[in-house]
């Protein structure tokens, strides 16, 4: 065991990490990074394969990013956003205003996606209570779903042993995912039949993410969001995952034709360099809050990092990357050539049930009786970075990948699979 493993495991505590064997599993401390890969504490390189849990996009040290944040640096790091503004976070507002999927959009910063989750929860049941419609507070959220982990977040979502908290959790009403066919029309039918009492629908759109990869046809989203609207039902986008460019589009609501009502942003909005997150309100939503200084439509909620101004500016810069680089078109190509490879290598393996890719976010599902975490440590011992997810290995490169990249990811999922099916480890 390294010193520094020894050290992390005697303090740091790790999300969604058994810590009584964290030190046993090998984990790499990361030191520093270059580019797409990462160094760590003993000098080893590991390509990150899983863009440092999905928010990495351009990759690391990008020396634009960098000069955007220490510029930002010389000027001021944080101010307040409760009865203040900032330079930084209204440059930031005008630009994503003319980009995302909204209507009229209006801006909430927080620091996470979950916390972001919640401020469109909040927002849409004041939304009704502000026109006069305080029986309109329950929500619907699908099966696979998942949206964070604060209590509103997981009180939408399904499984990830969430069933430790259900004393916390609110009710909602659930309905299919995107594995199960049938699952708009079954979704509409509910959102129909309990209208009167729903606030909203929140989805993940396209892709349910951490809920294994599952993806969903386009026209199925924009049929949901056809029946909420006329249903009056609010619809809320979560697009924390699926969000700048990870989908091929640079939202994935746009690729399904749709407007939400709410928008949830997070992950790569800084392209991984600081935590920041923004619930984005159409005007329609919005406007219901106009009213008397600290009145009752005043919507009394806010984070003391809400808007920090360091990674406003960095935002700014990473959006305009996106366009400048042309992220979206190697998205594309990317993507092809890594589907291409994955029907090819490993689709036919006997380890594998199957393999699901929208732009660059995939997942390869493994069969029951295979260790998915066994694989992705022999993956890491080959020097790319994979973090299995239930009996899936996620595929979330940065979206600046090269063809060469995507082959030696490839390879050693390959090499790594046929490694641990020898071997004999089995899932537990």
């Amino acid at each position: 065991m390294s010193d520094w493993i020894e050290r992390d495991a005697t303090r740091v505590w790790h999300g969604f990490t058994q810590m009584a064997t964290f030190a046993l599993s090998e984990p790499v401390i990361v030191d520093r990074a270059e580019g797409r890969e990462l160094i760590d504490s003993e000098g080893g390189r590991y390509l990150d394969a899983i863009s440092s849990l999905w928010v990495t996009t351009l990759g690391h040290r990008v020396p634009d990013l960098d000069a955007a944040l220490t510029d930002q640096l010389g000027k001021v790091a944080h101010t307040t956003l409760l009865g203040n503004g900032n330079r930084a976070v209204v440059e930031l507002c005008e630009a994503l205003a003319r980009v995302v999927p909204i209507k009229d959009p209006h801006f909430l910063f927080a620091s996470d996606g979950a916390s972001a989750v919640e401020q469109a929860l909040k927002c849409a049941v004041q939304y009704w209570r502000n026109i006069g419609l305080d029986q309109k507070s329950g929500f619907l959220a699908l099966r696979d779903a998942y949206h964070g982990d604060t209590i509103g977040a997981l009180s939408l979502g399904d499984g990830f042993h969430s069933e430790h908290f259900d004393q916390l959790r609110f009710p909602v009403i659930r309905s299919s995912g995107y594995a199960s066919p049938g699952w708009a029309e079954e979704t509409c039918s509910l959102v129909a039949a309990n209208a009167e009492r729903l606030a909203a629908v929140v989805i993940e759109p396209l892709v349910q993410a951490a809920g294994g990869m599952r993806i969903a046809n386009p026209e199925d989203v924009r049929m949901l969001a056809e029946c909420c609207r006329g249903n009056e039902v609010l619809l809320i986008c979560d697009e924390v995952a699926t969000g700048f460019g990870r989908t091929g589009s640079l939202f994935a609501s746009r690729r399904c034709g749709i407007q939400p009502d709410l928008l949830v942003l997070g992950k790569g909005l800084t392209g991984g360099y600081l935590p920041m997150s923004a619930t984005v309100a159409s005007g329609r939503v919005f406007l219901t809050f106009m009213g008397e200084d600290l009145g009752d439509r005043t919507f009394y909620h806010g984070h003391s990092y809400g808007g920090n101004a360091l990674a406003a500016a960095v935002a700014s810069r990473h959006l305009e990357l996106l366009a400048e680089w042309n992220v979206l078109a190697n998205v594309e190509a990317r993507s092809e050539e890594l589907g291409r490879l994955l029907s090819k290598r490993i689709a036919p393996l006997r380890e594998v049930t199957d393999v699901r890719l929208c732009g660059l976010l995939g997942g390869v599902e493994l069969a029951s009786w295979i260790s998915t975490r066994a694989v992705c440590a022999e993956a890491v011992r080959r020097g790319v970075l994979l973090r299995s997810l239930g009996q899936v290995v996620p595929l979330v490169p940065p979206l600046t990948i090269t063809s060469d990249e995507l082959e030696r990811i490839v390879s050693a999922l390959e090499q790594a699979i046929a490694a641990v099916s020898e071997n004999g480890a089995h899932a537990q």
